[in-house]
């Protein structure tokens, strides 16, 4: 192995040998405590340390790292103390995580380090809401983010690298080749031979590094990263390295041929870093000696103050209260009562220019949402008002741009995204469960993301333009769902969106867009949130709905001139028992109707609350209506069949008749 030291002084060799060691004997470390069962797993970096080591100290201190399994010299290099970092090993509460996730699954604002989730690929999405970030502000930074080579084989790491190169964003995108994803070789994961074949056809600049060499990683990262300031664009940067150990500490290397292993043996980036600094005279036995003590020393006083502290106790209400970033809502009430009608489109589009307006760090994104104003046209005009740097088309990316909008977050932003249609959400589903819902029960972080989805059928288009899928993101803990039925709450419940600095999924019923009107206050106020609505008051039986349900039950009642109450619920999570409560107590009935498929709706958590809490005031069982369990039909016919509306009415007698 052939070290090119160009022009570094001694102290800083030696401070480069002292911040890889440490990883080194941390990790021998760990090979014990996981034998004796003081932690439960451990995902081994040995042979590796020199590509984090590198990278790290290769970056200034603020520069944001997006760190995986094997990259404890990222977290060591980054001086987070030890105590801490064991803490975090051991599930106990001064860890980063209060014992809820476990190794290197959190981030540290104050280290700017954001960890990754076991789906390996969406960090590189957040890198790049960081690195967004960065340009925007106009500060000269860079960020760096780690992916294994079995990773790139996700979708996430095309929609990461594309956005970063159609952006030009300041990111290095560092790939860990290490031959073997889990078990799976290389040969078996892709048929190039390097990743500097990969890069080219994003447009972007492609570097290989020998990873196993601290000084080739160091200068070459410090180099680009330079670059990279004076003059934002994305690097991929392929460090080739090999894993010495199996997948996790636990699993065996029988698969991997024994020549291969000896081999890697042989380019150990300590062992051969170390006789390069005793060749040149910088370190000595004695040094040596002494720095291992000193690590060793720094090593046990971390871990005899992780072992004193006894393990988490449970608090569910303490758990409760950490999955949602702490927020008090303020009602904002408008300036003056609405004098004109808006439609339910325009009342949206005046929403997001008022938020535009008060919140300077708000980023909009989504397919064709500029010049064009998006498929609906609720973002017509807004870039002529704001620019393009905040009025973004992206590309069609939905993962790789919802992970955007979080790493926007992390850097000080609010970012909204517009799915083009709800259905496409399925593409960015794991960075909205994972990554958005979880972030801030995990490690303290919010993610200020709305993400708008134009939902429902109605209009024939069939199965991929037509689901309601707001249950999909229901079951979730840290998702919030607002779902307006009418342009005065669609205002308002968009402006409380955007005050939220929670996810919130932001569903807009399509049929609704231009077929429905109302009065529509001009300024800037919001809507309660997790307070429904009473649309109208009756004593025979309570309806609960929401979206365009609101519409079809109120058509009925004024046809049938019933005498309910109509509740809109408008918003989903969180959602109003007490005002269900009241209506049913006083009613004694109640049907529950939306138009997503019946089996496993949400009317069917709000039947067994109503079962579990109201049961001593019911008169009658609790009934829902709800469209046919198909997927959207496409034929008009078919369609209104599928759809509730033409259930409602006998559904409704035959519980009031009950």
């Amino acid at each position: 192995m052939k070290f090119k030291r160009q022009n570094l002084t001694n102290q800083l060799l030696l401070d480069l040998y002292k911040a890889l060691m440490e990883p080194r004997m941390i990790e021998e470390k760990m090979s014990i405590l996981l034998r004796q069962g003081k932690i439960s797993k451990w995902f081994s970096g040995i042979g590796q340390e020199a590509i984090s080591i590198g990278a790290a100290l290769a970056l200034e201190h603020d520069e944001f790292i997006l760190p995986m399994h094997r990259n404890l010299g990222i977290f060591t290099a980054r001086n987070i103390p030890l105590h801490r970092l064991f803490a975090q090993f051991q599930g106990k509460n001064s860890g980063f995580t209060k014992g809820r996730d476990r190794s290197f699954h959190f981030g540290s604002m104050e280290h700017h380090i954001v960890g990754m989730i076991s789906h390996l690929g969406p960090q590189m999405s957040i890198a790049d809401g960081i690195a967004l970030a960065h340009r925007l502000k106009k500060e000269k930074k860079v960020t760096l983010v780690f992916c294994g080579d079995g990773a790139s084989s996700e979708g996430e790491f095309h929609e990461a690298l594309n956005v970063a190169a159609v952006w030009d964003l300041p990111v290095i995108f560092l790939i860990e080749n290490n031959g073997y994803g889990l078990s799976t070789p290389n040969a078996e994961q892709f048929k190039f031979k390097s990743f500097q074949d990969k890069g080219p056809a994003y447009g972007i600049k492609t570097v290989k590094v020998d990873g196993n060499n601290l000084l080739d990683v160091y200068t070459k990262i410090q180099s680009l990263a330079k670059a990279i300031r004076k003059k934002p664009h994305p690097v991929l940067v392929e460090a080739i390295t090999f894993r010495m150990r199996g997948h996790e500490e636990a699993s065996s290397t029988k698969y991997v041929p024994p020549q291969l292993m000896e081999s890697w043996a042989k380019k150990d980036p300590v062992d051969n870093y170390q006789a390069y600094l005793i060749k040149e005279g910088v370190l000595t036995p004695g040094k040596i000696e002494a720095i291992t003590k000193e690590i060793k020393q720094k090593i046990e006083s971390g871990l005899e103050k992780a072992y004193a502290e006894g393990a988490p106790q449970a608090d569910a209400a303490r758990e409760l209260s950490d999955v949602f970033a702490s927020y008090e809502p303020k009602l904002i009430q408008p300036n003056a009562s609405p004098r004109n009608k808006q439609r339910f489109v325009d009342a949206l589009s005046s929403g997001l220019k008022l938020a535009m307006e008060k919140f300077p760090n708000l980023i909009l994104m989504g397919q064709d949402i500029a010049e064009y104003g998006g498929v609906f046209k609720v973002t017509e005009g807004l870039v002529e008002t704001f620019g393009k740097e905040r009025v973004r088309n992206t590309p069609i990316c939905e993962s790789a741009i919802i992970g955007t909008g979080l790493g926007l977050s992390i850097h000080g932003y609010k970012s909204m995204i517009e799915m083009q249609f709800a259905d496409f959400v399925s593409c960015g589903f794991n960075q909205i469960v994972n990554n958005l819902a979880k972030i801030h029960y995990r490690w303290g972080q919010n993610a200020d993301v709305v993400i708008r989805m134009p939902t429902g059928a109605g209009l024939g288009a069939g199965p991929f333009h037509s689901q309601s899928n707001e249950a999909w993101f229901f079951h979730t803990p840290g998702l919030k769902i607002f779902y307006p039925s009418d342009p005065l709450d669609a205002k308002g419940l968009l402006l409380a969106a955007f005050e939220d600095p929670n996810p919130v999924l932001f569903f807009e019923h399509k049929a609704l867009y231009r077929a429905v009107s109302g009065p529509v206050p001009e300024g800037y106020y919001t809507t309660a949130v997790g307070k429904s609505k009473l649309v109208t008051i009756g004593d025979d039986i309570s309806i609960i709905t929401y979206g365009m349900g609101v519409h079809w039950a109120l058509d009925l009642l004024k046809s049938e001139k019933m005498n309910a109450d109509l509740l809109d619920l408008r918003t989903l999570v969180p959602w109003d028992k007490e005002g269900i409560f009241n209506s049913v107590k006083k009613t004694g009935k109640v049907l529950i109707l939306h138009e997503d498929c019946i089996t496993g709706g949400i009317g069917a958590e709000i039947a067994a609350w109503i079962s579990e809490n109201c049961f001593e005031y019911l008169d009658g069982p609790v009934m829902r209506e709800a469209s046919l369990d198909t997927a959207v039909p496409f034929s008009s016919n078919l369609e209104d069949d599928f759809l509730p509306q033409r259930r409602l009415k006998d559904k409704l007698y035959t519980l009031i008749e009950y």
